[in-house]
């Protein structure tokens, strides 16, 4: 992509009577990362609006999601991939106001939510076209700017990798994440058994709200005791674990004959201590992945995937990101505080334009 000139001559179609093209400044607002450290390196500045290049359509980005790599970025231990924006935010919706060179499908005035490596915090974003997707029918900008991420994050690792399927036991840690409340919701309306670890009781029974059979409060309970006596010894068929590190060994234990084990984070460290013998024993598959350093094709697939499977039930209502807090685009350092408190349930957004 580039940037740097300003976006009224781009390879857009010529305008019509019917959809004339919108006027885009030459500068947009955004939020920059001074330096790797804490929130206070969240810094509201002024950047060229990018132009997209072939294969990809700018977007003026109505809402943008918060996310725990957005986080780690600013920390300094998740760098962009090459050619990736230093702009954090890694999913936007809005509407289209350019098209780049061979682009077909999406026209100017759409309405779209993205998957973006790196851009989102800011007035408007360049989005790969095949990344972007409709807004879900009755669904607000804001709603539809919390899926992208977490969405194809919970599709790519808990059905994908996972395996998960009508019928199996599910345990999703981290309930009341963005994650968590998606794959709750989507795991449940595609007919399997959820339990979820939270934070507290409110949390847990929360997990419940959404879909889960059981929230287990990890605080005041061992959820390796309670999966096991819930499933009468038979455990969890998929666990989809963001935590690592201690868990990666209690997973395990809690995990059926042929379970299968996904990690997506490494909150609880990324070293862990496990016995062979119990994957031998179990026949388990421990897995994982990330999203963001994907090959543009393999996001490609997923994407698809998404729009068959997930995006009718999201349509039909059966599945809804949970909004905790909006922030404006200029408080992102303190959406940023709040996500590392830990304290919300459901998706922090920042609301652009």
């Amino acid at each position: 992509m580039a940037s740097g000139v300003p976006v009224g001559h781009t390879s857009a179609p010529q305008p019509t009577p019917e959809k004339h093209v919108p006027v885009v400044p030459p500068e947009m607002p955004v939020i920059e990362i001074a330096s790797p450290g804490g929130g206070e390196q969240l810094r509201p500045a002024t950047r060229p609006v990018p132009i997209p290049a072939e294969g990809e359509v700018l977007i003026r980005v109505i809402a943008a999601g918060v996310n725990r790599p957005d986080i780690m970025q600013r920390q300094g231990f998740y760098a962009p991939p090459a050619g990736a924006s230093d702009i954090p935010g890694l999913e936007v919706a809005g509407e289209i106001v350019a098209v780049g060179a061979k682009v077909s499908g999406l026209a100017i005035r759409d309405r779209v939510t993205a998957l973006l490596a790196g851009g989102g915090y800011a007035g408007y974003a360049v989005a790969a076209a095949e990344l972007c997707l409709p807004i879900p029918n009755g669904f607000s900008m804001l709603e539809a700017a919390a899926l992208p991420e977490t969405v194809f994050t919970v599709w790519t690792n808990l059905f994908e990798r996972g395996g998960c399927k009508a019928g199996d036991t599910v345990l999703v840690h981290g309930g009341t994440s963005g994650i968590g409340t998606i794959a709750i919701q989507l795991a449940t309306a595609l007919g399997a058994r959820v339990f979820a670890t939270a934070g507290g009781h409110d949390k847990a029974r929360a997990c419940e709200r959404f879909g889960a059979v059981r929230g287990i409060d990890y605080r005041a309970e061992d959820f390796v005791d309670v999966i096991q006596r819930e499933t009468a010894g038979n455990g969890a068929d998929v666990i989809l674990d963001m935590v690592s590190g201690s868990y990666v060994a209690r997973n395990m234990a809690a995990a059926a004959m042929f379970g299968r084990i996904v990690s997506i984070a490494a909150l609880g460290g990324v070293r862990a201590q496990i016995d062979m013998s119990v994957i031998m024993h179990k026949r388990l598959t421990l897995t994982g992945s990330t999203l963001r350093s994907r090959p543009l094709a393999q996001k490609v697939a997923i994407a698809e995937a998404v729009r068959h499977s997930v995006w009718p039930l999201l349509s039909a209502g059966r599945v809804r990101p949970v909004i905790h807090a909006t922030f404006p685009l200029a408080a992102a350092a303190a959406a940023h505080e709040l996500m590392e408190t830990s304290t919300h349930i459901g998706k922090i957004m920042l609301s652009v334009s």
